[in-house]
């Protein structure tokens, strides 16, 4: 993905608005796991072209780094199965982590293929694949569909304009603790220098 800027999300297909005002997105207040020094936060759509290119490059980003990938889901209104498949997915992440974003994994390859009357046969595949049977109903109190929504809204709190929306995120509470990253060439750079601004050390 070079030099990408991903899918433009307009406030009318986001809010109903008519609105094309946009303010700079404002990670400062996203948090990152217990313990972690840095870490990439990416919203995104497992519907959205752009969002399935960056996914490797990503994980690879994290491996590389060693930092933590973590993943808000933000999906599209028009996009009509983003939001089941961002619920399928909370349910193989409280599997495992690896389930989880294994899945993520096979839903973005797959994503050209996938439609909402096939999404369970996809869930199913994936599933049976890893020797497990899924469920007939994945959310049946509803909690799994909460999660996906909280994170809709904090992406709006965030102030997103488009997906994938890509953090590099380091430890403290100050303004700058943030940085967009709009090329994901240029996150190991970015995630070298967020690690060098700990406390004004490299924390490898």
């Amino acid at each position: 993905m070079n030099s990408r800027r991903a899918t433009r999300v307009l406030a009318a297909l986001l809010l109903g608005s008519c609105s094309l005002a946009f303010a700079a997105a404002d990670g400062s207040k996203l948090e990152i796991p217990e313990g972690a020094e840095v870490a990439i936060v990416v919203f995104e759509d497992l519907q959205c072209p752009d969002c399935a290119r960056a996914h490797p490059e990503l994980l690879e980003a994290s491996r590389a780094s060693k930092v933590p990938l973590v993943i808000h889901d933000f999906p599209i209104q028009r996009h009509v199965w983003a939001f089941p498949a961002a619920v399928m997915a909370r349910y193989m992440t409280a599997q495992s982590p690896d389930l989880g974003a294994g899945f993520r994994s096979f839903v973005f390859e797959r994503q050209g293929n996938i439609r909402p009357d096939n999404l369970r046969q996809f869930g199913e595949q994936f599933a049976s694949e890893r020797e497990l049977t899924l469920p007939g109903d994945i959310d049946p109190d509803g909690k799994l569909a909460a999660q996906v929504q909280a994170d809709y809204d904090l992406g709006i709190k965030t102030g997103l304009e488009y997906v994938p929306l890509i953090f590099v995120v380091r430890r403290g509470d100050d303004p700058a603790r943030a940085v967009e990253v709009t090329d994901t060439a240029e996150l190991g750079a970015v995630i070298a220098r967020m690690k060098k601004d700990v406390h004004g050390k490299n924390v490898d």
